[in-house]
C-alpha cells in the first residue's frame, strides 16, 4: 500500500467514541481518529517495515498515523536528526510513549538521547527522555546494572519538575529500573528514599508512589526467582 491508501484506510476508521475517552485520558485529540492501538499493530503486521512509508505518515500530521509510523518504520535507518524532527512534534503522552517503546528504543542513538532530552525544558521532549529511561528498563536485555546506576541520579534532578507529564515519566522509570534486578532495586529504593526528602510536591509523590511498588513482597519475591 502507497502512504495515501493506508492514511484512507486509517481516516475509515475514525470512532469519534473513542476520540471522546481518548481526551478524558488526557491524550491529546487534535488530528486524532479514535483507532486503537490493537488495530494499528494489525495494520503494521500486514504493512511490514518501510522506512520511507514511516516518514510520510508521520508528516502526515495525524495521530494514530504518527504511531503506526513508529511501529513500521526500521530503526536502523533512522537518524537523529529524525528523532530530533520526531521529538520536537510530540503533543501527547502516547505518541512520545508509544515512539519511545516501538522505536526509538531500538535505534543506537536510544541511551545518549534519553539522558540529552532530560536536561531539555520543553515537557514532551523531557518526558521523552524519562520515558525512554523507563523503556530501556524493560528491554533492553543487554544492558547491565551499572549502566542503569547511573541514570538515578539524572531521575533524582528531574524529580522536582511539577509537571505532570514528567513527574509521572520519572516515576516510571524509577519503578522500571527497580524492578530490573535485586542490586538496581536496592539502589532504586535507595534513590526513591532521598527524593522523598526533597522540599517539592512532585519528589514527594514520586518517591512515595515508588517505594511503594519497589518495597513490595510481589516485587521482592519476584526479584528473588530470577
Amino acid at each position: 500500500m502507497d502512504p495515501s491508501e493506508v492514511l484512507s484506510e486509517l481516516i475509515s476508521l475514525k470512532n469519534q467514541k473513542n476520540i471522546d475517552g481518548m481526551a478524558r485520558f488526557g491524550i491529546s485529540v487534535d488530528g486524532a481518529l479514535g483507532i486503537p492501538i490493537p488495530e494499528l499493530r494489525r495494520m503494521a503486521k500486514s504493512l511490514g517495515k518501510n522506512h520511507s512509508l514511516a516518514i510520510e505518515l508521520w508528516d502526515s500530521g495525524i495521530h494514530e498515523a504518527r504511531i503506526l509510523a513508529s511501529m513500521v518504520d526500521e530503526p536502523s535507518k533512522v537518524t537523529e536528526s529524525q528523532m530530533e524532527s520526531w521529538v520536537a512534534d510530540f503533543d501527547s503522552w502516547d505518541i512520545c510513549d508509544q515512539v519511545c517503546a516501538n522505536l526509538f528504543s531500538h535505534t543506537p542513538f536510544a541511551w545518549s538521547k534519553a539522558e540529552e532530552w532530560t536536561k531539555r525544558e520543553a515537557e514532551f521532549v523531557k518526558r521523552t527522555g524519562f520515558a525512554l529511561m523507563a523503556v530501556l528498563a524493560v528491554h533492553d536485555k543487554e544492558a547491565k546494572d551499572k549502566d542503569f546506576m547511573k541514570l538515578l541520579l539524572i531521575l533524582k534532578k528531574g524529580a522536582t519538575d511539577e509537571r505532570n507529564f514528567v513527574r509521572k515519566a520519572v516515576n516510571w522509570a524509577l519503578r522500571q529500573i527497580g524492578k530490573r534486578s535485586i542490586a538496581l532495586n536496592r539502589a532504586a529504593l535507595t534513590t526513591a528514599w532521598e527524593i522523598k526528602d526533597v522540599d517539592s510536591k512532585a519528589a514527594r509523590w514520586i518517591a512515595a508512589d515508588a517505594i511503594r511498588e519497589l518495597d513490595s513482597v510481589a516485587v521482592k519475591r519476584r526479584l528473588s526467582k530470577r
